[in-house]
């Protein structure tokens, strides 16, 4: 009885290492994935995923590769320069010597920038940033396969920070624009363009926000939030969705150190087209004015003036001899809507005041001592940033 028991324990003790053997060598013998890591479901191998429909070969899990690859031949470079007046003594600010010496006290440099932009037009049109190319007297565009053209600038606007130019050539790859009104926190997005001039880059993250006002940056403002790194040279660059569309153009960086912090801001790409469209066309933007400045409304004010919620645009100043003070509007005026549109705050005002085609009435919904009533008001043409200046 010993001697069978000996011979089973030794039969069944190979038994387990043959096997042993055969599952780590040869698992197929025994219909078990060759693949380290898969499973098994049922009699059916887990794999890569099956290709979505309309995408070549199979997906690639976790990689944006195929968007990247669409968008960053639109993405372009944009090297500027201008000239500047240095010192050339030490009393070159000391008027009686100017009196004498003149421009001789002063020598002229060239002072370089870089940033990004956004191929939109096989005719040549590239987006970008105003303050990208701002008193620049040479641009310069370098696309994603190393050539080089000198680009004019179509048309500007200071307000929205945006800016077209254009080069003297055609066929170039054009990016596709994106549903950007879809946009939601936590969609995936990648930045693309030029930080620190170290060449393309494609950086990744999330919406964070949208809707950002309030920030200071521009007179109209409604950014994305990413917290895709963006940094120095990035500005004008792209902002595309996973699938390769153009969402947003880069424009700022929230940091204390000049480097990316995670808080980075875009044009929304529809706000960026539409200015894009009206500067080609007619080489500006229009938008309508009414000659006010507004303050906010505090909870504060929102009691003294007994107004039901805290909302609205107290008007605290009244251009003389503009729209609003010939329809009889005055300080201490509370706007509260604008052609039927709510007023949320001064921001909202401006965007809406904006939104009126110049020339034509409009209907503004003012309280006055408790008193609500309605304005008829001539919408005149907002004034460039330059001719803002001049009047301060």
């Amino acid at each position: 009885m010993r001697k069978l028991w000996l011979i089973f324990s030794q039969a069944a003790t190979i038994s387990i290492a043959v096997l042993f053997v055969v599952a780590t060598l040869r698992p197929e013998w025994l219909g078990r994935p060759s693949t380290p890591g898969a499973q098994v479901i049922g009699l059916k191998e887990a794999s890569t995923p099956t290709p979505l429909p309309g995408q070549a070969g199979q997906a690639r899990v976790g990689s944006y590769s195929d968007a990247v690859r669409k968008a960053v031949p639109a993405v372009v470079n944009i090297f500027t320069s201008k000239a500047v007046k240095t010192p050339r003594h030490p009393f070159a600010n000391d008027p009686l010597f100017r009196q004498f010496f003149g421009d001789q006290l002063e020598r002229e440099q060239r002072a370089t920038g870089l940033g990004s932009g956004v191929i939109v037009s096989a005719k040549g049109y590239i987006l970008t940033n105003h303050h990208v190319i701002e008193a620049a007297d040479e641009i310069e565009v370098a696309t994603a396969d190393g050539k080089k053209f000198k680009a004019r600038v179509v048309g500007s606007d200071p307000d929205t920070d945006i800016a077209v130019l254009q080069v003297a050539t055609e066929g170039l790859p054009a990016i596709t624009f994106g549903n950007d009104d879809g946009l939601r926190a936590g969609d995936v997005v990648l930045a693309i363009g030029n930080p620190f001039g170290v060449g393309q880059t494609v950086t990744m993250g999330i919406v964070s926000a949208v809707g950002r006002t309030h920030l200071g940056i521009n007179t109209f403002e409604n950014f994305i939030q990413t917290d895709a790194a963006i940094n120095p040279g990035n500005s004008g660059g792209a902002l595309i969705d996973s699938s390769g569309n153009l969402v947003g153009i880069n424009t700022a960086i929230y940091s204390q150190s000049g480097g990316s912090m995670g808080i980075g801001f875009a044009i929304p790409a529809s706000s960026a087209r539409q200015v894009m469209e009206s500067i080609i066309e007619t080489g500006s933007v229009t938008r309508g004015w009414i000659g006010v400045e507004a303050q906010e409304i505090t909870p504060e004010l929102a009691e003294s003036f007994k107004l039901p919620a805290v909302s609205g645009a107290l008007i605290a100043g009244v251009v003389r001899g503009g729209p609003a003070e010939k329809a009889g509007i005055k300080p201490g005026d509370v706007l509260m809507a604008v052609e039927g549109k709510s007023v949320a705050d001064p921001q909202g005002m401006l965007t809406l005041v904006a939104a009126l085609v110049p020339g034509k009435p409009a209907k503004l919904k003012i309280r006055r001592e408790t008193k609500d009533f309605d304005v008829q008001v001539e919408v005149g043409k907002r004034p460039s940033a330059a001719q803002q200046k001049r009047r301060q």
